[in-house]
């Protein structure tokens, strides 16, 4: 008989548990392999896989939103195409990721840049006070909120909360309601064991969800074609938020 729940943390482990095998894409033990199978071909044809950083990043730093020097948490790095480009303009960079594969690429992808930063495999909440010790002048999240389970928000909000800097910024992209990702209610992944792909947001949601923080901007990710340096996907949501002094 198991009667050992007794924690926050225990409830959401044990909420973890209730998704089926193959629709965990979060947690180190079942999501690892799930994305290291997804980076192995890295010829697949995925936009987000090109080497190249997020169009409304570099929108940041043209317009002065974002400048360096400062500390960066990059969260579900994947190749590290955005933590290269943040190190390539002087921030002390960590980025963390559940893949192996994926890690190893993005130190790859560093060295042939000729930057620094500190790559991570694992789990991000579970790093939290060990290898991720705030605070960050920059925590930035490119496609890895809309993978994460209802529950687990408590888990990313708690993470802001630790590691985000007086003053610091907060930068994320996630699937668009209407053009990306399900829509089903919360309480509906649940009933199905599974993800379904990702969450879709409302601009309202997100509002909603990171009330705590002065936003700055809040948009469609521009459609950046073939040839442009920059990454862009219409089917995303970009979003800038300053955590207030």
């Amino acid at each position: 008989m198991d009667r050992n729940t007794r924690t926050v943390e225990d409830v959401l482990r044990l909420l973890d548990g209730l998704f089926v095998a193959g629709g965990d894409r979060w947690t180190a033990d079942a999501g690892a392999s799930w994305w290291d199978g997804f980076y192995a071909d890295p010829g697949r044809p995925v936009p987000f896989l090109v080497a190249k950083p997020d169009e409304n990043l570099v929108s940041h730093v043209d317009r002065g939103l974002l400048a360096a020097p400062g500390r960066a948490l990059d969260l579900g790095c994947g190749p590290g195409r955005n933590a290269v480009y943040l190190a390539s303009l002087g921030f002390e960079v960590d980025a963390v990721d559940l893949s192996p594969v994926a890690i190893d690429r993005a130190r790859e992808r560093a060295r042939e840049a000729g930057v620094e930063a500190r790559f991570l495999t694992g789990d991000a909440f579970a790093l939290l006070g060990t290898e991720l010790r705030g605070p960050y002048d920059l925590v930035y999240d490119s496609g890895c909120f809309h993978h994460l389970p209802p529950h687990r928000r408590i888990s990313y909000l708690a993470l802001l909360d630790q590691l985000l800097a007086p003053g610091g910024l907060f930068g994320i992209t996630c699937f668009a309601a209407g053009a990306m990702g399900s829509e089903l209610p919360d309480a509906e992944f649940y009933r199905r064991g599974r993800l379904e792909g990702g969450l879709a947001y409302t601009p309202e949601a997100l509002r909603r969800l990171f009330r705590e923080l002065t936003e700055l901007e809040l948009r469609r990710m521009r459609d950046e074609p073939p040839e442009s340096p920059w990454f862009g996907e219409p089917f995303l949501w970009t979003a800038l938020f300053r955590r207030d002094a």
